[in-house]
């Protein structure tokens, strides 16, 4: 991340901002095979903190361009498939120096269209430089195949090559690191990529389709139509020549994606494959002797940053035995004394939530929590326009609460308290998902429990349970979480690919000239 504490830097921040205020008011078009296109429907892009405020107007796309989109990716997918990894790879690490470049104008433009604080708007730039760096080499070792048992007179060959044409469908909260981490995987392997970016954040979605148009993708093989779901989204996941649609977001969505993806229709040659990661509900254990400020400050962290608006973020909190009251008690000081305001502003640390719709559906759920469970604490919110939400922590919940068993997506965490620790990890683990989770604690026994028994796709021991390292914690999760392919991991470029086996028998037996034209036998 960058050194917010040097003035220099702090200084080049503040003229990134000023620079995306100035660019307010300008049009955004589709970018279909590198060339804008503008349709018939466009909305306003207005920030979240500022809603009065219009950024500028977004193209919608509709199926009609998704058709137009996904024909130019499947003619353009043979050269791309069969330009050498090396020369793919080339490509995504130009886009990550050019991405490191414009660093903080990325970072700027995030602020506002997405309502991300500054560090969280730079760690999204800077994961997504890291998921073209590190799908870069990934590229170059599928490249190289896979060595497998050979005999004498014979020679195997295991290669992997792009399947073809990929739909991806990514969340507005990391706008360009999700958006960048599937894409580029996509194209690392292989394939031509049609994006469909969410309609919340199509001005981030439009500048990295341009980054990597100029850093050597063929304009053919990339495409950026941001849309509705119902439309574009429907229109994407449903077309024949779509070989593999890579989704983040909602469960809900999530499932209804997976149905229509299953179904095979006229003129499709193959079954499409599906790469989801959905949603959590995502449990951090605080044992008896846990360290509290390490707990606190983990806890709070992960809770409420971003306004919780994060698939990773911790919904629940057990505590163990006679941890629980002096926990509480330093929790509900630390939630109270939250920063909350504007995202531009360098102290904000609780921004408002993405649109007025999220606000409501959040104020739903803590009109939930005061009904059926007890205030533990509640932070501050500003006055005035902004989509915001206080920070709130409620306990004595059900166990059939709304807020104990549905991902809220907000400002809103759930305490809990367990007898002993097996009992708090069985109410950590009484869910259907199953994404990340966490513990603190000092005692090896417990640790070595949560370690074989926590199933989770992520468990974080003694830290917080968002900020997943490209290379260093893969990210995905699995039962009603996703289908576990783990982002910035080993495996998950391998996910775009199919294989492919040839065996040649090389004990030949006399000798063939080389043909040529007019030659008859």
């Amino acid at each position: 991340p960058l050194e917010w504490h040097r003035p220099a830097v702090r200084e080049d921040m503040d003229a990134a901002i000023q620079r995306a205020r100035s660019s307010f008011g300008g049009d955004h078009p589709l970018l279909l095979a590198g060339e804008p296109v503008e349709p018939a429907e466009w909305i306003e892009v207005r920030p979240p903190a500022t809603p009065s405020v219009v950024m500028g107007r977004a193209a919608m796309a509709d199926a009609s361009h998704v058709d137009r989109a996904v024909a130019a990716a499947r003619a353009a997918w043979p050269g791309w498939r069969d330009t050498s990894a090396r020369r793919r790879a080339g490509a995504l690490r130009r886009a990550a120096a050019l991405m490191h470049e414009r660093r903080c104008d990325l970072t700027a433009t995030m602020v506002f269209e997405s309502g991300k604080p500054w560090r969280e708007a730079d760690g999204d730039v800077v994961e997504a430089i890291d998921f073209l760096r590190y799908y870069a080499a990934e590229a170059e070792r599928l490249g190289r195949g896979v060595d497998l048992t050979t005999v004498p007179g014979e020679d195997n060959r295991y290669t992997y090559e792009g399947r073809g044409v990929v739909g991806v469908i990514a969340p507005w909260n990391f706008p360009l690191a999700i958006l960048t981490g599937m894409t580029t995987a996509a194209l690392a392997a292989g394939n031509a990529v049609v994006m469909k970016p969410a309609h919340q954040s199509p001005i981030i979605a439009g500048a990295l389709a341009r980054i990597l148009h100029e850093a050597g993708v063929p304009n053919d093989a990339l495409h950026c139509l941001p849309g509705r779901g119902p439309e574009a989204g429907k229109a994407l996941v449903e077309h024949p020549d779509v070989d593999m649609i890579a989704f983040t977001g909602g469960n809900a969505a999530g499932r209804a994606v997976a149905l229509a993806a299953a179904e095979v229709r006229p003129g499709q040659r193959g079954f499409k494959k599906l790469l989801a990661e959905l949603g959590g509900k995502n449990a951090v254990i605080v044992d008896e002797d846990a360290d509290l400020d390490l707990a606190v400050d983990g806890v709070v962290a992960s809770a409420f940053g971003y306004a919780g608006q994060k698939c990773s973020a911790a919904s629940r909190v057990i505590v163990v035995g006679t941890a629980l009251d002096e926990f509480r008690t330093r929790l509900a000081a630390a939630v109270e004394s939250l920063p909350v305001g504007p995202p531009e502003d360098p102290y904000t640390v609780v921004p408002p939530v993405i649109s007025a719709e999220a606000r409501s559906r959040i104020e739903e759920y803590i009109r939930i929590g005061s009904s059926e469970g007890k205030l533990v604490a509640r932070g501050h919110a500003p006055g005035g326009e902004g989509h915001y939400v206080a920070p709130h922590v409620f306990e004595n919940l059900p166990p059939s609460s709304p807020l104990a068993c549905e991902e809220v997506f907000g400002p809103v965490l759930a305490l809990f308290h367990a007898s002993g620790f097996e009992e708090a990890l069985a109410l950590a683990l009484d869910s259907p998902f199953a994404l990340t989770g966490g513990l603190y604690s000092r005692n090896p026994r417990n640790i070595a429990l949560a370690r074989e028994h926590f199933r989770v796709g992520n468990l974080y021991i003694n830290r917080g349970t968002t900020g997943a390292m490209v290379g260093r914690q893969p990210f995905a999760g699995f039962g009603m979480s996703g289908t576990g392919d783990k982002a910035g991991g080993p495996d998950y470029v391998r996910q775009f690919a199919v294989t492919r086996v040839v065996t040649e028998n090389t004990v030949r037996r006399g000798f063939a000239p080389e043909w040529e034209p007019g030659a008859e036998g």
